[in-house]
C-alpha cells in the first residue's frame, strides 16, 4: 500500500509504503528498494508493526517516476500489489514497481 502526502512548501511528497502482513507472511525483515536508495546500496529498512505488517516513508522530489522493489529477509524481491505502474527491471525478466509522484 502506498500513501502519499504532498507538501505545500517545498517539492517533496512524504511517501508512506506498507507492506501488509497477508503479502509477505511471517518474515523477520523487509526492506524497502529502488532508485531513490541506489537499490541495494542503501537499503531502506522497514519497521515492522505489532500486526505483523512492515511501514517506512520517504521523502521523493516531486514531478518524477520512481522504480522500487521489497527485498524481504534477504532472499526474495515482492512488488507493491498498489504500485501506480510497472516497468521491466532489465537485469531480470521481472517488473519493477513504480510510484509517481
Amino acid at each position: 500500500m502506498i500513501k502519499k502526502q504532498f507538501l505545500k512548501t517545498k517539492p517533496v511528497c512524504k511517501v508512506t509504503f506498507t507492506v501488509p502482513t497477508d503479502a509477505v507472511g511471517e518474515v523477520e525483515k523487509v526492506q524497502l528498494v529502488g532508485d531513490f536508495s541506489q537499490w541495494l546500496e542503501a537499503p531502506i529498512d522497514m519497521k515492522k508493526n505489532k500486526d505483523g505488517s512492515f511501514k517506512t516513508t520517504v521523502n521523493l522530489e516531486t514531478g518524477k517516476e520512481y522504480q522500487f522493489r521489497y527485498f524481504i529477509d534477504g532472499q526474495r524481491w515482492e512488488n507493491d500489489g498498489e504500485a501506480d505502474a510497472y516497468r521491466p527491471a532489465g537485469v531480470s525478466y521481472d517488473d519493477n514497481s513504480v510510484v509517481t509522484v
